[in-house]
């Protein structure tokens, strides 16, 4: 393993932000410097834009320039597959304006597949530091920069690991989950190499027998990990939203169906309906953030003028001031629901 650096210039449909806070991955952090830094498999790694300049910096075991073209899809055209998707309507094509710079991460299958187990009923905060607790108690470390970093174990890594242990993680509920799922694993009871060369069909079967796999989780591990499936649609509330939105307009978005999700993606989309999720999903969900970062803003605009006034009352008066505290502002990342 050596410190290594790799440049890309004038590379097309890469925006950190867009790849990194679109619901893929839990390892990736930005820093101060608007980079982000991450863990892949056995090695850590660094990214940030400059000016045209896409840079690698990271201690890794192989070769970065592999490594990365790998790992960000980079052999795809993905301005190719936006083009199509782009005629399919005016709505997707203004989710693809907005988050264009999205490209699929090629994530190891079985860190995938744990992960997304966290994912159920979760939110992004929760999921990222339970997977973390996971990699520093049971992985590799890595020391780089002055910082540890925690490699995903293996299988092999967790199978003294029982159900307490996971609990004790901050699991919840899914402690019996994780575990039954890696001894499954241990036991060759699903071949994860077998689901490379398998139909998508055939591998979203095999996946659903794993404990804690459901069909949304199931096609967020095709999808999001090296299996790389496109045609697939996970469907958690936002995709649900949106697609009731923009093509059911059922007013009780509770009822809609998720077979007729399914269908009108797959009649739209074709074998691009991965993609299209992902650009409708990052499109639909940072709306929401944003008009709930107007409203915070608002709240706490009126409560300070509220609280300067009222405090101006209490003076001229001689009453003893009323204490108003200011309005913590909300942890948007909490509402990142993942499913």
């Amino acid at each position: 393993m050596k410190e290594q650096q790799y440049v890309l210039k004038n590379q097309d449909s890469f925006e950190l932000k867009h790849i990194f806070d679109c619901g893929q991955c839990f390892r990736w952090n930005e820093e101060e410097d608007k980079s982000y830094t991450g863990v892949i498999n056995t090695g850590v790694l660094n990214v940030r834009k400059q000016n045209n300049e896409i840079i690698f910096t990271g201690m890794l075991d192989g070769e970065i320039s592999g490594i990365v073209t790998n790992y960000f899809d980079l052999n795809r055209n993905y301005s190719e597959i936006k083009e199509k998707l782009s005629k399919v309507d005016e709505n997707v094509n203004s989710s693809i304006k907005y988050g264009g710079g999205i490209r699929i991460l090629n994530q190891d299958l079985w860190e995938t597949i744990i992960s997304f187990i966290i994912s159920a009923n979760n939110n992004i905060p929760r999921i990222k530091g339970i997977i973390e607790r996971i990699s520093k108690n049971y992985g590799k470390e890595i020391d780089w920069n002055g910082r540890k970093y925690y490699c995903f174990p293996t299988p092999e890594e967790l199978r003294n690991v029982n159900t307490q242990n996971f609990r004790d993680l901050g699991t919840g509920f899914r402690d019996i989950r994780l575990f039954e799922t890696t001894q499954m694993i241990l036991d060759k009871k699903v071949d994860l190499q077998s689901l490379y060369s398998a139909d998508t069909l055939s591998a979203r079967e095999a996946l659903l027998s794993l404990s804690g796999v459901g069909p949304k989780v199931a096609d967020c591990i095709l999808l999001f990990s090296d299996l790389k499936r496109f045609d697939v649609f996970p469907i958690d509330v936002w995709v649900r939203r949106v697609m009731n939105e923009l093509y059911i307009n059922n007013p009780d978005e509770s009822k809609v169906n998720k077979k007729d999700i399914a269908r009108i993606a797959k009649e739209k989309f074709g074998d691009l309906e991965g993609l299209a999720q992902q650009y409708l999903f990052y499109w639909k969900r940072e709306a929401w953030i944003k008009i709930c970062n107007e409203l915070v803003c608002s709240l706490h605009i009126f409560f300070t003028k509220f609280h300067s006034k009222n405090n101006k009352k209490s003076q001229n008066s001689g009453k003893k001031m009323i204490k108003i505290h200011k309005i913590p502002f909300l942890n948007l990342d909490l509402f990142k629901k993942q499913n």
